[in-house]
């Protein structure tokens, strides 16, 4: 490697890494919220939040590694060219195609990893996600008893805990009521309560300290009162089935999953629509990053004596929605309407065609510029603007 690709990977490295940070760290924020209102909902400790938030981190680099790619090379070559350095290394016989060496190293590295996390790394942990949300909605994660509500147990048991205090082990303001099968019932208020565990998995002691009991039995109009300094209640736990085998979605399945399923043809019809259509999906993601550093070069390079960032702003439209009509084609190959190969590959085609053509255009065409055009009608834009805002007017000269 010589020194100019040291010195392209150092230029490409900083914005790489920090785009693909900000991406994932802006795909976090905008889960972190649902996350902790479905957590607090539940009644689940504040931990199993990070581990969620971990568990989707590889989807979340699925996109992020692309963008950060793409922003990477883009804005170095846009530094070079805005520097003048560009036209030095071109001036010395260092032709396009020869600079792309280095940005092909990192897309042909960043491919790899990509391919691992969304062939094999996302399905797991989007397995692991969807675990931890079943055992928060059943209740496995201790979110059985929410604080303030009435919550009903087997064997015709409701608790109500008015505060609960280091993480669950103190717990006050107490009211439990039973029903028992003999049609006799309690009710009972107690000042603070502590569970306990007992060597029967399925049962639970609920120590009771401070408190009144009141006894209601048919025999008897009038129920019995008893003050108590302890007292302990058994109560049997929730039944909950265990959590489905990986699998149950597409993206849980690996890639030689999704092509084992796809070509079964013992397997339903709908099943293998939906197994191909990820299959192809995940593949075409991956490819897609070796047109990106033609794209970035292609809009990264401005028109001479130009600083307009309108190809940044291009770029981050152009491979958001390249990825939103890959999921439209996924979900119609999935209905079986069209081939997921036509309704994938061929997007892929086509914008390999539109990105070869943009970045012919900026390396063989003499001052060629593919999207010079619309950097025109944006600084045309763009000065309108500027002379209609207050304080822009040139003063008049008095006569």
């Amino acid at each position: 490697m010589t020194s100019i690709d040291r010195y392209l990977a150092r230029l490409i490295a900083v914005p790489l890494f920090a785009n693909l940070l900000i991406a994932a760290m802006l795909l976090v924020l905008d889960r972190i919220r649902l996350l902790l209102n479905f957590v607090a909902t539940e009644g689940g400790p504040v931990s199993v939040v990070w581990k969620m938030l971990a568990n989707l981190l590889p989807e979340y680099l699925g996109l992020g590694i692309p963008i950060g790619l793409l922003l990477g090379v883009l804005l170095a070559f846009r530094r070079l060219a805005t520097s003048s350095e560009l036209d030095a290394l071109r001036a010395v016989g260092l032709s396009y195609t020869r600079l792309l060496r280095v940005p092909y190293m990192y897309a042909f590295g960043l491919a790899i990893v990509n391919l691992a996390i969304v062939g094999y790394v996302q399905p797991h942990s989007r397995y692991t996600y969807e675990g931890l949300r079943f055992e928060l909605r059943s209740g496995a994660l201790g979110a059985s008893i929410k604080v303030g509500e009435f919550t009903n147990f087997p064997g015709n048991i409701t608790v109500r805990i008015e505060e609960s205090h280091d993480n669950g082990r103190e717990l006050t303001g107490i009211f439990v009521h039973g029903r028992l099968r003999d049609g006799n019932s309690y009710a009972v208020s107690a000042e603070k309560g502590q569970f306990l565990r007992t060597e029967d998995m399925d049962t639970i002691v609920f120590r009771l300290t401070n408190g009144t009991l009141v006894q209601y039995t048919k025999d008897s109009p009038v129920p019995r009162v008893l003050t108590f300094s302890s007292h302990s209640i058994p109560i049997a736990l929730p039944k909950y089935g265990s959590f489905r085998t990986r699998g149950g979605r597409n993206l849980e399945l690996t890639l030689p999953e999704l092509a084992r399923i796809g070509g079964d043809t013992r397997a339903p019809e709908e099943l293998r629509d939906t197994s191909r259509a990820a299959f192809h999906f995940r593949l075409v993601e991956v490819a897609t990053m070796f047109l990106l550093p033609m794209l970035a070069v292609a809009l990264g390079v401005p028109s001479k004596r130009s600083t307009s960032a309108l190809g940044v702003f291009l770029s981050i439209v152009i491979i958001v929605s390249y990825h939103k009509i890959n999921e439209y084609g996924e979900a119609i190959g999935g209905l079986g309407r069209v081939d997921p190969i036509i309704a994938l590959w061929g997007p892929f085609v086509i914008f390999a065609a539109l990105v070869g053509w943009m970045y012919y255009t900026v390396a063989y065409v003499p001052g060629g510029q593919p999207i010079g055009v619309l950097e025109r009608g944006f600084a045309k834009i763009t000065s309108a603007i500027k002379r209609r805002l207050p304080g822009r007017r040139r003063p008049k000269i008095a006569e």
